[in-house]
């Protein structure tokens, strides 16, 4: 009996660029979802249609979630050159 041990090299699932990909993406879509939060008004009785319907809630913001979405899949599927 002998007491080999193999040692096996592990490789990272994500190279260190997906990671930084993947971190861009998720800010992405943070800043997506930070710029759509909001509208409350102070008055239960008063609705402000501009403060709702704002251009940044309804354009911009869905737009930096979709952007962070397809950040998200290419960081993913994005193959290492080695």
């Amino acid at each position: 009996m002998t007491d080999k041990k193999t040692t096996t090299k592990s490789t990272p699932f994500f190279e260190k660029q997906n990671t930084k990909l993947m971190i861009l993406g998720g800010l992405f879509m943070i800043a997506g979802v930070y710029l759509m939060s909001g509208g409350k008004s102070t008055d239960p009785a008063f609705f402000n249609e501009k403060e709702v319907y704002s251009f940044t809630r309804i354009t911009i913001a869905p737009i930096l979630i979709v952007l962070g979405l397809i950040i998200e899949v290419v960081a993913i599927f994005k193959k290492s050159k080695s």
